[in-house]
């Protein structure tokens, strides 16, 4: 029968590795793994057996979202259970397959990913977002920040190291709700201009822009970068949590657009997520599958050193790159907690499907970026002016301008 299947196959794996989990099957029999285990994997119908037997994290994700298993206990436990699970019991890899170049990523592929990521509801974010709904990798100076004060000490530390000053102009590439465009209006006195392809984004960030008496100063579009036309355009760029979206086969495109539109002496920020393994394969273990399937259509991760590469190819000069993956395993942390806490919420807001996918996603990031399956990077880059004595720098010779004491 297919429940002593089960049972013998935990039974085994439980003579190999005790792990902190009790698996009830869909009769009510059970197996603890390990003494006293804080959270329990429920097997509701004999269809979850397939994804168990063989489990990888794109399988028991499947299964979640589907209806098949659920879960009791603290969500934050669970996730180091399903690593061995999938490391113990499966097959596969610690880094998933090499990544393809022949993906379109086209302006209309493109658009379609983007607003099926994040034009589910603003409400939906706002409801596990910090206030000032900025949906990207905040900066801890301590740990002890809540994730407001580490969100607006991220978007501080942006404005630094991109040395913004009054009556500068600034392009945010993927401006999400416009936190960064509204803070640089506001405390540095820019003039901005802040793009993405999502139609829920453009709404909300107009509005907030408007209300905070900066319509003058800031334009929010919806537009792609493969779309912005002219040369020498801007002093100052920005791209936060958006060339995941790129491609890998667009970073050269990506990186020369970015060129052209930066005025000789500007200073580039591009802050973004990048692959682990040096050859920018996807995250193993069937993570990357899973995020590719339900979270981010067409997202690829580059290798740091592929960013770089590209960036330097394009004649950009990168002046200085900071890892920030401690602080993103953090902020996933506090959005995972955030989501568990709106939970019911959320589910009247985007359906009970939705929800188990960001609910998986959200705690499996903040695992993986605890666990170093993927990083996390600022690059900070020029457009020397290439004079007859030197290629100058608008920066100063150190760093000490980034950081406040």
């Amino acid at each position: 029968m297919l429940e002593n299947k089960i049972l013998s196959y935990l039974q085994r794996l439980k003579s190999r590795q005790a792990l902190p989990v009790r698996v009830y099957l869909w009769n009510g029999s059970s197996v603890a793994l390990s003494a006293d285990p804080p959270v329990a994997i429920h097997l509701n119908t004999p269809g979850a057996a397939r994804y168990f037997l063989r489990p990888n994290l794109a399988a028991l994700g499947e299964a979640f979202v589907e209806g098949l298993i659920d879960f009791s206990g603290p969500i934050r436990h669970l996730m180091p259970v399903v690593e061995r699970l999938a490391q113990v019991g499966g097959r596969a890899s610690r880094v998933g397959p090499a990544p393809s170049w022949l993906r379109l990523h086209t302006l209309h592929t493109d658009r379609r990913a983007v607003r099926y990521h994040y034009d589910v509801s603003n409400e939906f974010y706002a409801r596990w977002l910090d206030p000032g709904m900025v949906y990207s990798c905040a900066y801890f100076r301590t740990g002890d920040e809540s994730l407001a004060q580490a969100q607006t000490d991220k978007l501080d530390l942006i404005c630094r190291k991109l040395r913004l000053v009054p009556g500068q102009s600034l392009l945010d590439i993927g401006c999400g709700w416009g936190a960064l465009v509204e803070h640089a209006a506001r405390h540095y006195g820019v003039n901005a201009v802040g793009i993405t392809l999502s139609t829920n984004q453009v709404s909300y960030a107009t509005e907030r822009i408007r209300a905070a008496g900066l319509a003058e100063r800031v334009q929010i579009r919806l537009a792609d970068y493969r779309e912005l036309a002219g040369e020498n355009v801007y002093d100052r760029i920005a791209s936060v949590g958006m060339f995941e979206h790129v491609g890998l086969k667009n970073l050269p495109r990506y990186f020369e657009t970015i060129h052209r539109l930066l005025k000789p002496g500007g200073v580039v920020m591009n802050h973004g997520i990048t692959a682990s393994d040096p050859s920018s394969r996807s995250v193993g273990l069937g993570a990357g599958k899973f995020i590719g399937r339900y979270v981010f259509p067409d997202g690829e991760l580059p290798h740091v050193s592929l960013a770089i590469h590209a960036l330097a190819s394009a004649g950009l000069e990168l002046v200085d790159a900071e890892s920030l993956r401690r602080h993103y395993a953090k902020t996933l942390w506090h959005w995972s907690d955030a989501f568990e806490r709106e939970l019911p919420a959320l589910v009247t807001l985007a359906g009970d499907k939705r929800a188990r996918i960001w609910r998986v996603y959200l705690a499996g990031c903040a695992h993986g970026f605890a666990h170093e399956w993927m990083n996390i990077y600022q690059l900070l880059a020029i457009k020397a002016v290439r004079g007859a004595a030197a290629a100058e720098s608008p920066l100063p010779l150190t760093r000490d301008y980034m950081y406040r004491s």
